[in-house]
């Protein structure tokens, strides 16, 4: 998920990492409560009740508990301030964790897939459920719907795509919840079956969403750039700069959530060094305000004239 700040008004600009950090932590410590009691809640009713899916649900809220921490640990570096081996600071800490949490989602939900195909191939094994395991899967599913709904707002206010991650984790085991409901009630009415073909959609929908998530990742770590609304936002700015004739070659990578970019801006020949590089000064400020970019570069260019071959210098 990507985000484009494009007032400069105090409560659409970028948060800082310390903000960042605060309200991760808050939210995510949420999740970890709420996910310490609502796991032990479907493991120990699934075994006691013998369903599967329930357990299958636990799991995957246990999964989430070793996302919430990854979260955290992200977070904790990921605030640090720059440093002669990290010269655009730390924020990439929390890229490597959103690829860490796919992957730990992609493992678990093959778990999950392997156990109940194991199942499926023995259904003289499979016991009908109790129905106090469907009224516990009821109360995962509300639970978590609202636990998403409190994360992705407080991911949206920071503009975070990793606490946006664990939102939409959240959400899953939410949808997650209503599957297994539907198994538990499938195998009440007679079909027993449903329980572990329930547990198995669940598997599915946690390794996609690990997939997803990782795939991500990976493309964030090898510099993919912001989406054009976003760049063409931070042309704007730099176009609206006092004494900037025009605006080319602007090329972003992304850095965590924030954004590395560097752009060549065009003034009038005639001017001095020093008044080309004030205003290259005063463009880059502006960019740093009001967008969510952590470092520009910028490179003066004569403007370029109606008349003349235009060739950027590199």
């Amino acid at each position: 998920m990507q985000f484009t700040e494009q007032d400069d008004d105090s409560e659409h600009a970028p948060h800082s990492a310390a903000e960042r950090a605060a309200a991760a932590s808050r939210s995510t410590w949420v999740s970890v409560v709420v996910n310490v009691v609502l796991a032990s809640a479907q493991v120990i009713v699934g075994t006691l009740t013998k369903s599967q899916a329930l357990i299958a649900d636990g799991i995957h809220s246990l999964s989430d508990l070793v996302s919430d921490f990854v979260v955290l640990f992200a977070g904790h570096h990921a605030k640090k301030d720059a440093d002669e081996d990290h010269p655009y600071g730390h924020q990439r800490f929390e890229t490597a964790a959103s690829l860490a949490l796919g992957a730990i989602l992609l493992a678990v939900g093959g778990g999950m897939v392997w156990s109940a195909l194991q199942k499926l191939e023995s259904p003289e094994t499979i016991a009908a459920p109790h129905y106090v395991s469907l009224w516990v899967a009821l109360g995962g599913i509300a639970t978590k719907e609202l636990l998403f709904r409190y994360m992705l707002r407080t991911a949206k206010a920071v503009k975070s795509s990793l606490l946006v991650a664990n939102a939409w984790h959240a959400r899953s085991d939410a949808a997650s919840s209503l599957v297994v409901s539907l198994g538990i009630l499938g195998s009440m009415a007679g079909y027993p079956l449903l329980d572990p073909i329930a547990a198995l959609i669940v598997g599915f929908m946690v390794g996609k969403m690990g997939w997803s998530f990782g795939w991500d990742a990976l493309h964030d770590l090898m510099d993919r750039a912001v989406d054009e609304e976003e760049v063409q936002a931070i042309r704007s700015t730099l176009m609206a700069t006092p004494g900037v004739a025009g605006v080319h070659d602007v090329r972003t990578r992304k850095m965590g959530d924030m954004v590395v970019a560097d752009a060549h801006i065009e003034v009038d020949a005639k001017l001095t060094v020093e008044e080309g590089h004030n205003i290259a000064v005063a463009a880059r400020n502006a960019v740093l305000k009001r967008h969510r970019v952590l470092n520009l570069m910028t490179h003066v260019d004569p403007a370029h004239r109606p008349d003349a071959d235009h060739q950027p210098v590199v």
